[in-house]
């Protein structure tokens, strides 16, 4: 197995210092101060130094399969560079946006493996709680998640040896050490007024989901409601050092959210893979256990069936108080940035972000 990886490599060649690594929720690193008067450009560029360097400290573990951790928090760090990429697209360097196929196709080959993680994790859970006999009968199916996981394994490694992923990685790597840009919205735009455009737009396509919602809706709207709620978050967690304590309140009501909407998900995607396992004519797994997978199939489908609630009571604290507070607080900042700028051609260099503390909190979904 390739342990090494290739974005270690790449950051060999490069100069890049993985001590850097910061497991931290998404924040820009504003400088000078914390006033938010930071070219935009600037402050972007750095956030992606900053995972790139998170990326090259979670692969190795995500590679060996030790600890499942690892590899969520290797997702965590490519979904974050795909948001920080959307985020900012207007301003940042071509070459990086056009990034961001790159990193949904390694999101893709890291979440199937992941996927599988939770699965056994939640077949564990729920084994504890039965009778001897019937956690014997669900031990085929726990061998059998665990062999689609090593296939899920096999191809994620495959495409994080691929040359598409060391690509992205030297792209990455390439855009942030570049000199800086001398021109454009990146320069002129703050920090500020551009996280507060953003975070005004996301609230209203979240606020669109949860309207669209209703009792019978299939899952994947409600995943999609969790998907705009996640990138809401990921807005305002970039500015959350400037906004100060409204942020700190929207982001506790999003994490709820989230939290339970991805349960939820959760629940959806093992019952749909208990039910596909049991059409299979080629999944020679024995009676009993396929009856105990009917009663697994049924507690996840109970799960489900409160989606609805779940969305209509967190909504409620998401688009209260909440949210007229924060709106007030995006108010003051608003003014400077360009509602549609041009891309900044060439590239800007990366921010200089000092050293990290010594302990820092975990990467979160």
């Amino acid at each position: 197995m390739k342990v090494v990886s290739i974005a270690r490599e790449a950051a060999a060649d490069s100069g890049l210092d993985e001590a850097r690594a910061v497991d931290a929720p998404a924040a820009l690193p504003v400088r000078p101060g914390e006033d938010g008067s930071t070219a935009v450009g600037e402050a972007a560029l750095a956030e992606v130094r900053r995972l790139l360097a998170a990326w090259l400290a979670h692969e190795p573990g995500a590679r060996l399969g030790h600890d499942p951790e690892e590899l969520h928090q290797l997702r965590v760090t490519a979904r974050r560079l795909d948001a920080t990429l959307g985020l900012f697209k207007e301003y940042l360097p071509a070459p990086l946006v056009r990034a961001r196929k790159t990193a949904k196709a390694v999101l893709r080959s890291l979440g199937a493996t992941r996927d599988l993680d939770v699965q056994l994790v939640a077949l564990s859970a729920y084994c504890e709680k039965l009778p001897e006999e019937e956690r014997l009968a669900l031990e085929p199916l726990s061998a059998r998640f665990t062999h689609e996981r090593e296939r899920a394994r096999t191809r994620m490694i495959r495409a994080l040896d691929s040359e598409a992923t060391r690509r992205w990685i030297q792209t990455l790597t390439t855009a942030t050490e570049a000199p800086p840009a001398a021109h454009g919205a990146a320069v002129t735009a703050t920090v500020t007024a551009v996280v507060a455009q953003r975070v005004r737009r996301r609230y209203r396509r979240l606020r669109k989901a949860v309207r669209r919602l209703r009792a019978s809706s299939p899952m994947d709207d409600y995943h999609r409601v969790r998907r705009r709620a996640k990138q809401l978050r990921y807005a305002l967690e970039s500015g959350a050092v400037m906004f100060g304590k409204p942020v700190d309140e929207m982001l506790k009501a999003l994490r709820r959210m989230q939290d339970k909407l991805g349960a939820n998900q959760d629940a959806h995607m093992a019952r749909n893979h208990l039910t596909a396992l049991a059409a299979d004519p080629h999944c020679a797994l024995p009676p009993a256990t396929l009856f105990q997978m009917g009663k697994l199939a049924e507690h996840h489908a109970r799960i489900t069936s409160g989606a609805h609630a779940t969305v209509t009571k967190s909504w409620r604290k998401v688009r209260g108080r909440r949210w007229k507070a924060l709106r007030n607080r995006l108010g003051e900042f608003e003014q400077g940035a360009p509602e549609s700028p041009e891309p900044v051609p060439g590239a800007a260099a990366a921010v200089d972000n000092g050293s990290p503390t010594a302990e820092v909190p975990r990467l979160s979904h």
